[in-house]
């Protein structure tokens, strides 16, 4: 389980990035956070994974997070399989070398996001939407009931992100607690019970039907969005439209 409370940041008493965050994470849920680019979201789920620490308030966690950054390459030439190791790290313990469990485990996490046939290649040799399903599977192996993704999509073409939604969606029903920050509101319409909005106005928090409305989400990104229903093998769902052609005319007047 994963809480903040009043949770601010800043590089000085006049500089604040955001301030007084409240909300709880609780097993086999999914909270997301959304805003424009420089409104924080990174450095909130870097908060909450315990990566950062807040200027003001307070993050309470009973466990160790698994963090899941955006995928930047890596300096070193290890093998992706490596990599996806190197979150066995805990359990391997210092000054020992992961054995047959652990391999397993590995391999697991990695059929489980996708990625079994990057086993063998180098990590910087990847593409960015392959480095960062090992980045997933480097979280998963880790064992963590907390997992706190930065935009888990990034560099995702469409099936990949489907698949990584899915697998999301597994994690949570097995009980896992998960936060992620995401430039997609429709990923967070299909995934999170709750969401963050960071604005300029502050933040907001509150269950996703509620704040991913048509005005929420256009006062948030100053452009035009819609939500549509749908039918999903008779189930009734939401998705979110952008109305480029009305936010390319109004950013000309």
């Amino acid at each position: 389980m994963l809480e903040l409370d009043g949770v601010g940041f800043g590089y000085s008493l006049k500089n604040w990035v955001f301030r007084g965050v409240s909300f709880r994470v609780p097993p086999g849920s999914a909270t997301a956070v959304l805003g424009p680019n420089g409104s924080g979201k990174t450095t909130l789920v870097r908060c909450a994974a315990g990566l950062l620490a807040p200027a003001e308030g307070t993050v309470r966690r009973t466990d160790n997070a698994g963090y899941v950054p955006q995928a930047h390459g890596s300096a070193f030439a290890y093998r992706a399989l490596d990599m996806v190791l190197m979150g066995r790290a805990r359990q391997v313990g210092v000054f020992r070398t992961p054995g047959s469990a652990d391999r397993a485990a590995a391999a697991e996490a990695m059929d489980r996001a996708g990625a079994t046939s990057l086993g063998d290649r180098l990590f910087p040799t990847l593409s960015g939407g392959e480095q960062q399903l090992i980045l997933i599977a480097r979280a998963i192996v880790a064992g963590s009931p907390l997992l706190v993704l930065d935009e888990p999509a990034t560099g995702l073409d469409l099936k990949n992100q489907v698949r990584v939604l899915t697998l999301l969606r597994e994690l949570m029903a097995d009980g896992m607690a998960l936060l992620l920050s995401t430039h997609q509101p429709d990923h967070a319409l299909h995934l999170a019970d709750r969401v963050v909005l960071l604005g300029r106005n502050g933040a907001r928090t509150g269950p996703a039907a509620d704040l991913l409305t048509d005005t929420e989400l256009s006062a948030l990104y100053g452009v035009p969005v819609s939500t549509v229903s749908y039918s999903d093998d008779g189930t009734r769902r939401r998705t979110i439209v952008v109305h480029y052609g009305d936010a390319g005319t109004r950013h000309a007047g």
